[in-house]
């Protein structure tokens, strides 16, 4: 399990279809533990240790490469990083699996004072987990949803974190991973009939999903 608060920006040192090497500044991770890459849960193989950085060699599935915006990785491309969380570690962001649900296009980067809005394109298929002001994962990141409309969703990123994530690199057109908030999905999968929609719909609009 993961938080959703980077720990470091990696870099791309080697990738193939069942495998990814990424060069980080974090060093106390051991063989077999998990490292979550732009938001993906990977297993580490392989360990390279040097003075100032390690290199961890990581097994990617068959699926998770397909899923994911791992396959449009190139060297040298900078990862979101975050080492799986501890049980008395405080959760300050949110709770992420890093079990990709599907890939989302950066359809608009609005620039204002304080922050950076992105729009993403999202299938109505994808955006029924998501709800206005609810917890998202975007390539890892633990963000709030600032809206959702019928082909798209949008988030609000603070100064620190664009600075510190891959998101300032992204530009128009390319490719997030995303995951929805687990606990807002079950939510929605036990309200079913009209009657539990609206009582859903209430719970949205006054701010407690």
């Amino acid at each position: 399990m993961f938080t959703g608060l980077i720990e470091d920006l990696g870099q791309v040192e080697k990738i193939g279809k069942n495998f990814l090497s990424v060069r980080t500044k974090i060093k106390d991770i051991s063989l077999c533990e998990s490292l979550a890459v732009n938001g993906v849960c990977l297993t580490v193989k392989k360990i390279k240790q040097f003075l100032d950085f390690h290199i961890y060699e990581l097994d990617v599935m068959s699926e998770t490469y397909r899923v994911t915006n791992i396959k449009n990785l190139k060297i040298f491309d900078r990862v979101n990083l975050e080492r799986a969380t501890l049980a008395s570690s405080r959760l300050d962001g949110h709770i992420v699996q890093g079990h990709v649900e599907f890939v989302s296009r950066v359809k608009r980067i609005i620039k204002n004072n304080i922050s950076h809005i992105f729009v993403f394109e999202a299938k109505n298929e994808n955006l029924k987990n998501i709800v206005y002001k609810g917890s998202i994962a975007i390539d890892g990141i633990s963000l709030t949803v600032l809206d959702v409309s019928k082909n798209s969703f949008s988030v609000s990123v603070l100064p620190e974190t664009f600075k510190k994530t891959n998101l300032c690199f992204k530009k128009i057109s390319d490719l997030c991973n995303i995951e929805t908030d687990i606990l807002t999905r079950n939510i929605l999968n036990k309200f079913n009939n009209k009657e539990d929609q609206n009582f859903l719909k209430i719970l949205n609009e006054n701010g407690f999903i």
